[in-house]
């Protein structure tokens, strides 16, 4: 750990401090009577793969940029025409739902332990708005929490990794990004930060190709890599 000299710590916030997928469950049982699990899961993998498509047309240049949280409302629509829900309150609680994630049972005391010896950015695909409501809801603690939206487009474009650069005040190289996700992992280390993959239940695992700096089982275990007591 000694070759490992860092400023501060940057944390991916969906899937690497909240449940994501727990969270929009929960709201796909609110928008229609009794569901069945397969049905739930239905419903919700097309609200994943609707907000992937989406953003990837965003970082391919075949679709403007528009903040998270309007995708979130074109996805609850989709989901909604899906479980035959025509109830324009119903699709919006169904996409407010998307900033009551719960946070995993490790995050907000690891975090805590890590921001008593770091500053700690939060660094989300969300938008503000969306962002202001998940922290709030998932009682998350950050010394600074920026959105992609501030760059005008989504994680892994450098750009949105840049903002963290730019708040820090120091090279990339002093920060160490946190995710569960390692195509995130990537786009950080291609602008050269430090990186760090905690293990989560939902995420996108390493490759054995990946070679990030530390590899964690939960927040518990990456304060101690950090040596954070």
């Amino acid at each position: 750990m000694a070759e490992l000299k860092i400023d501060a710590v940057v944390f991916d916030v969906l899937g690497t401090l909240v449940d994501e997928p727990a969270g929009l469950r929960a709201g796909i049982r609110a928008l229609t009577p009794s569901p069945d699990a397969a049905g739930t899961e239905r419903l919700l993998l097309l609200w994943q793969r609707y907000i992937e498509r989406e953003q990837r047309r965003v970082l391919d240049g075949d679709r403007p940029y528009v903040p998270g949280d309007l995708l979130d409302g074109e996805a609850a629509g989709l989901v909604a025409e899906a479980a035959g829900v025509g109830d324009p309150a119903a699709v919006e609680a169904l996409a407010r739902s998307a900033r009551r994630l719960p946070p995993w049972p490790d995050t907000v005391a690891g975090l805590a332990r890590i921001a008593g010896h770091f500053p700690l950015i939060g660094l989300s695909n969300a938008s503000r708005t969306a962002l202001l409501g998940l922290n709030a809801h998932a009682g998350l603690r950050w010394h600074q929490a920026l959105s992609a939206e501030d760059a005008r487009t989504y994680k892994p474009d450098p750009a949105v990794y840049r903002l963290a650069v730019t708040v820090a005040g120091v090279p990339p190289e002093r920060l160490l990004m946190v995710a569960a996700h390692a195509w995130d992992l990537r786009g950080a280390q291609a602008l050269g930060l430090r990186t760090a993959y905690v293990a989560r239940p939902v995420g996108d695992p390493p490759t054995p190709s990946d070679r990030f700096d530390l590899y964690a089982e939960g927040l518990a275990d990456l304060a101690g890599q950090l040596g954070v007591r």
